[in-house]
């Protein structure tokens, strides 16, 4: 969109916070790049250059604007609706990858030559992953510097640097700050010692600066408006494994496997932001956690366009109109999901709980969880390598299809993490016994996050569909469904919330 030189002058003449982190803009004459809805005077559209990416502009020698905080805008929606390599690479480089693995690591992940990997997101983003992961260390490091007590140092490498110097560069070059003048400038909560807070701030694809208290780390996460969490948390909660997930006191709270320890997540949703109360074992997973938060949340997605080609419907209209802005509820853990989908199989949601929490307790590893009822991290497809199906009270079928899938995850042979083209995904799952197409096609919607996946088999989607008078057998309401694409997955967020079904309303 940044070549659409009229386009962003006016969303940027408008302040439409709608286009914040499709591109960004700079100012030629004061050196600084801003977000769209930055609260400043616009500039003259002749001062203006565009970009997309704050790495881009960052490269190209800008620093990022104090007000509006650029460099934290929502994630692009297009790495959501996109699978090809350079959507593949930025949700890696948003997890981490090239800070714990290096562009070699990003590289054998996408199957890709780096030379190959380094070109394409120069050629669409004005920057390579070198200077994208550095433009999310940057992120990383000022949420820390603002946010706690913690000496630099130590926020230096929590936030992915090799050395204190480089740190210190990146922040000066970034911010025009030294990092300590940057922690001297965020405003302290009144009565607050030792750890600092911030007030809300503008949105951020990480988060926006919260506070710290008892070494837990308080942020926002902020979306795209408007947001209907009814149906997103419903089905979280709904679904929870006991031990591993729960709802307490307005929040849905639950357990984080990342590389180097773990963590405790408290979501709650609130009218312009989502709470998020995160603890760690260690800090240097704080990028891939807010990552891993996000994405389950869907808040990188674009509502206006989602919802807009859905309102072109006569029939889906009215159900966007009553609630727009619903998400698609997706995962953190993509393997978990799909043993948790396998468990699911023609059985109740109580079920499927049942089935999984017993497997939790059997074999996941138990945490601490001082703030609540978590006990267990989901095991790994490792962790249920050695799995005796003979211990499972399922049928025998339905285990044969589980421990096929986990020989297949823990060998390798089948990858479903974000580095996953999802058509190859989809036809490695087809292959497995057990997995039909609602199998398949859920695993695609909530674990590979295709915004497109349908489920036109599933009992609630062709209820909901009889009852609006769309075709209900799956031949039919797919071909009726192609003027839905490429968001047959919210589709079916709207058609499953016209039954009566605890996945789509918040416990009171």
């Amino acid at each position: 969109m940044h070549t659409d030189t009229e386009r962003c002058v006016r969303a940027v003449q408008s302040k439409d916070a709608r286009f914040d982190g499709w591109f960004f803009t700079a100012v030629v004459t004061t050196r600084i790049y801003c977000r769209p809805s930055c609260p400043v005077v616009p500039p003259k559209a002749e001062n203006m250059t565009f970009y997309p990416s704050a790495a881009a502009c960052q490269q190209a020698g800008f620093r990022a604007c104090k007000r509006c905080r650029p460099d934290s805008s929502p994630g692009s929606p297009e790495w959501n609706q996109r699978a090809d390599l350079v959507a593949r690479a930025m949700r890696l480089i948003s997890d981490g990858v090239v800070d714990r693995d290096g562009v070699p690591g990003l590289a054998h992940r996408l199957g890709y030559s780096i030379r190959q990997v380094e070109r394409q997101l120069l050629a669409e983003l004005g920057a390579g992953p070198l200077a994208l992961a550095r433009a999310q260390r940057a992120q990383t490091a000022r949420l820390l510097i603002e946010t706690t007590a913690l000496p630099m140092a130590e926020i230096a490498f929590a936030a992915g640097f090799a050395s204190i110097r480089t740190f210190n560069d990146t922040v000066r070059e970034v911010f025009a700050l030294a990092p300590g003048e940057l922690r001297a400038r965020a405003p302290k909560s009144p009565g607050a010692a030792g750890p600092r807070s911030v007030g809300p701030g503008p949105a951020g694809p990480g988060a926006v600066p919260g506070s710290t208290a008892g070494g837990v780390l308080s942020l926002r996460l902020p979306f795209r408006a408007p947001l209907n969490p009814d149906n997103l948390f419903g089905h979280l909660i709904a679904t929870a494994v006991p031990g591993v997930e729960e709802w307490r006191d307005g929040a849905y709270r639950r357990t984080l496997n990342l590389p180097y320890g773990h963590g405790v997540v408290a979501l709650t949703p609130h009218p312009d932001h989502i709470g998020c109360r995160l603890s760690l074992t260690d800090l240097r997973d704080l990028t891939i956690a807010i990552s891993h938060c996000r994405r389950m949340l869907d808040l990188d997605a674009d509502p206006i366009a989602v919802d807009g080609q859905l309102r072109a419907d006569p029939l889906l209209a009215p159900l966007v109109d009553k609630a727009p802005g619903r998400r698609v509820p997706r995962t953190v853990d993509e393997a978990e999901f799909a043993v948790r989908a396998v468990l699911g199989q023609q059985v109740s949601t109580a079920a499927a709980r049942t089935h999984a929490a017993r497997l939790v307790t059997a074999h996941g590893r138990p945490v601490a969880d001082p703030e609540g009822g978590l006990t267990h991290l989901f095991p790994t497809p490792e962790e249920l390598a050695a799995l005796d199906p003979e211990s499972l009270a399922l049928p025998r079928s339905r285990r044969a299809t589980l421990t096929t899938l986990v020989r297949h995850l823990a060998d390798g042979s089948l990858r479903l993490g974000v580095e996953s083209g999802w058509d190859e995904a989809r036809a490695r799952l087809a292959e497995l016994p057990g997995f039909g197409p609602w199998t398949v096609e859920v695993i695609a919607m909530r674990a590979l996050g295709d915004p497109d996946a349908f489920l036109p088999s599933d009992l609630g989607i062709r209820r909901a569909a009889q009852e609006l008078g769309l075709p209900h057998t799956p031949a039919a309401l797919t071909a009726r469904a192609a003027a839905w694409r490429p968001w047959r997955a919210y589709a079916v967020q709207y058609l499953w919330a016209i039954d009566d079904h605890p996945i789509n309303s918040i416990p009171a």
